[in-house]
């Protein structure tokens, strides 16, 4: 929830934050998916072969869109990785996603 708590900041903020600003957000949010994405892919992962081939592909899209983020999309286009952010922790505490 954090990282998406930061990227609706972000959003929010966005012509008030300096460019450092951003990348600080959108690398710190871009570390987690890549902890995440490489825990839930590793060779002893126990989760279902469908199910990391779903998370690594949400990965790349949050790899992609930050990248889009850093070279000057609009702040509009954060929240596409908010949501998916917003529901992947509600679903790792079993709750439902309230976006």
């Amino acid at each position: 929830m954090k990282a998406a708590a930061r990227l609706s900041v972000l959003q929010r903020e966005w012509d008030s934050v300096s460019r450092e600003e951003r990348n600080e957000t959108l690398i710190f949010n871009r570390t987690l998916w890549t902890i995440f994405v490489t825990e839930a892919t590793a060779e002893y992962s126990e989760l279902p072969v469908e199910l990391q081939n779903n998370i690594a592909n949400l990965a790349l899209f949050t790899f992609n869109r930050t990248l889009e983020m850093m070279g000057g999309a609009k702040p509009e286009a954060l929240e596409t990785m908010i949501n998916i952010n917003k529901s992947l922790a509600a679903g790792l505490r079993g709750q439902k996603a309230d976006v």
